[in-house]
């Protein structure tokens, strides 16, 4: 199992598009992928529950990952997180 603290640094959060850009990779892997702020626990490859939990800019969000592809899945959400924000998105 793997738990990672990410900092949402794009511009809007984690709204629609990026939101979906998180689920279609998030989806790729066979991993259960979890997100948590404040006591709320959703599934990562849900974007209703994604969109749920309100991640503007700055927020903070704790990711766990777990199953056979665990480090891939980890490592992927992380350069998608880096990506959403060089972009500005």
């Amino acid at each position: 199992m793997i738990v990672r603290e990410f900092v949402i640094n794009n511009k809007s959060g984690l709204h629609a598009r990026p939101a979906t850009l998180w689920v279609q990779t998030a989806s790729q892997f066979q991993s259960s992928i979890r997100l948590s702020k404040a006591n709320r626990e959703v599934d990562g490859k849900s974007l209703l529950g994604i969109l749920s939990l309100g991640l503007s800019a700055g927020s903070s969000v704790q990711v766990t990952v777990d199953g056979p592809d665990e480090v891939a899945a980890s490592s992927e959400l992380a350069k998608l997180i880096a990506e959403l924000a060089e972009k500005g998105e």
